[in-house]
């Protein structure tokens, strides 16, 4: 663990600035814009899990995508390693961008090509992203790979076909996939959401253990409880914008936004004590063109005039601990100046 914190005190792997991306809907005279992702700020460090929480529709799988540049943004920038990868114009320049930062899908048995076997897509992932390895070395590569994964013995499952595995073992070879090309960052969505309870133990003890051989992770979940076990921080998402973030004891221990409580309360882990307050009480998110203001203040029973007109910005709660709210924000300072 001092490892990983002295790691951590580094400069980022990836920063997100000011990250934005719209869908246009509708037709051209009455076009509108579906606010996915809104003016995210966020830094991932090496040797840590980073989990990004919130309800279908929030905007995480977005933002994964717009990390592996699946999306391009409408604004901001994300830089890698100091670089803004919009600049990034090369293939070559490409290739070894996504071998550094890969994507693990949330489906195990679409992500892998059926008519092929296992070994057929590790060795021509090393082939791409490594090319100065030899054939024997690929090879000698994938089986160390698949080991690594816990996936043995790696020379069989190598000639296996995907439908001759279970779901644990499709999700471990897109660890294996991904790990072959020496990552940075593991973008992970949904790893294990389609995996029976008692094979995502395995899938989330793989996680921790690449965490500890120094590979960081963004784990997309609306999971808390698997999230509380793996990651050592928490960003939750609501409509776009990160409402919360902050170590996982502290986020989970003392949730300061509405809608964290509302997550909590929702999925309750029993290794949380939270507190009672009232619950969603209104309509869904409105993200289609959506203004300024609080978007969670058509559901959230605390709501007061100025969440209409006035976004709450992301502010200190504790160390490392912020949180965007205007009521709860409002009785931290006057606990502060009390």
């Amino acid at each position: 663990m001092d490892q990983i914190e002295t790691e951590s005190a580094s400069e980022p792997i990836l920063s997100i600035r000011n990250l934005s991306h719209h869908f246009p809907i509708g037709r051209k005279i009455r076009r509108a814009q579906l606010h996915a992702v809104d003016d995210i700020n966020l830094d991932l460090y090496q040797g840590e899990i980073v989990a990004l929480v919130g309800e279908s529709g929030s905007g995480k799988s977005t933002l994964a995508r717009l990390l592996a540049r699946v999306y391009r943004p409408t604004g901001g920038e994300i830089l890698f390693e100091g670089r803004n990868i919009a600049t990034i114009r090369s293939r070559r320049d490409l290739l070894s961008y996504r071998s550094k930062i890969p994507l693990i899908f949330q489906d195990p048995f679409s992500s892998l090509n059926p008519v092929h076997t296992v070994g057929h897509g590790l060795l021509r992932t090393l082939k791409l992203h490594r090319p100065e390895l030899s054939r024997e070395e690929r090879r000698d590569s994938a089986i160390a790979t698949l080991e690594s994964v816990g996936l043995i013995p790696a020379s069989e499952v190598l000639n296996c076909y995907p439908y001759e595995l279970s779901g644990g073992q499709r999700q471990r070879i897109g660890f294996a996939q991904a790990i072959s090309c020496n990552p940075r960052l593991i973008l992970a969505d949904e790893p294990v959401s389609m995996l029976d309870v008692s094979v995502r133990i395995g899938l989330l003890n793989l996680m921790t253990d690449l965490r500890n051989s120094g590979i960081s992770m963004l784990y997309i979940t609306h999971d808390i409880a698997s999230a509380r076990y793996v990651a050592d921080r928490l960003v939750v998402m609501y409509a776009g914008n990160i409402v919360e973030t902050g170590p996982t004891e502290s986020v989970l221990g003392n949730p300061t936004n509405p809608y964290t409580r509302l997550l909590l309360s929702a999925v309750p882990d029993p290794m949380v004590a939270v507190k009672a307050t009232a619950g969603d009480i209104g309509d869904p998110p409105r993200v289609i063109d959506p203004g300024e203001g609080c978007r969670f203040r058509w559901r959230c029973p605390l709501a007061m005039e100025t969440c209409s007109v006035v976004t709450p910005p992301l502010l200190p709660v504790s160390e490392g601990h912020e949180a965007a709210c205007h009521v709860t924000m409002r009785s931290v300072g006057e606990n502060i100046g009390a």
